[in-house]
């Protein structure tokens, strides 16, 4: 499916397929941005989007450029937290593992940017080639050497088995899935995500 057929297909208001929403409570919005995850924007930023992402995920592509606008438009209020979804089997779990080592080597932005752009190339449902991940990546700076010695190690594999059992704590059905300061985005897209970011921003310039 074309990048243009998914946003006619999302519609930008289809609804998140996810379970139901949980009581709000600030430790719950903490399980969900645990430490250590990977992040874009300032720790201190009184406002977390927390997106549950599959690399590979076309409707994720959809939103990414979304979500970028919002952290231009708000650099010291918005804060967004990637959770690992591996929903697309072993081509997404070569994209999360070239990510950790990119992010390793604090060049996760640059390499994240050029996967979401050249997604149809390698995660194509039904030829995805994984091989083609790393030729992107590579391309946008990662240092192949380096990045083969993290993945050694072993711990990109214990976070996506850490990440799958947040998956199934939260009910994750579908990607993206969004939480904002904990707060689960019931309908998807672009105008509901902003409305609920604006929301958020509103009430914590509220507190005293």
């Amino acid at each position: 499916m074309s990048f243009k057929s998914v946003l006619i297909a999302l519609g930008f208001s289809l609804l998140v397929a996810v379970g139901p929403v949980m009581a709000q409570t600030p430790t719950r919005a903490a399980a969900l941005a645990p430490a250590g995850a990977p992040a874009l924007g300032p720790v201190t930023a009184p406002v977390t989007i927390v997106e549950f992402f599959d690399p590979a995920c076309e409707s994720c592509r959809a939103m990414y450029p979304h979500v970028k606008q919002l952290l231009a438009a708000h650099p010291k209020d918005v804060r967004l937290v990637i959770r690992y979804v591996p929903f697309h089997g072993q081509v997404s779990k070569e994209a999360i593992g070239v990510l950790e080592a990119a992010r390793e080597q604090k060049k996760f932005e640059p390499v994240l940017e050029t996967l979401m752009r050249n997604q149809p190339v390698w995660a194509s449902h039904g030829a995805s080639d994984p091989k083609k991940v790393w030729e992107f990546a590579l391309a946008a700076g990662l240092d192949r050497a380096r990045a083969q010695r993290y993945l050694a190690t072993g711990a990109v594999e214990t976070l996506i088995k850490r990440e799958v059992a947040a998956v199934e704590a939260a009910d994750i059905r579908g990607t993206p899935t969004f939480f904002v300061n904990g707060k689960l985005l019931s309908e998807l897209g672009p105008q509901q995500l902003s409305a609920l970011v604006a929301t958020e921003l509103q009430r914590t310039r509220k507190k005293p």
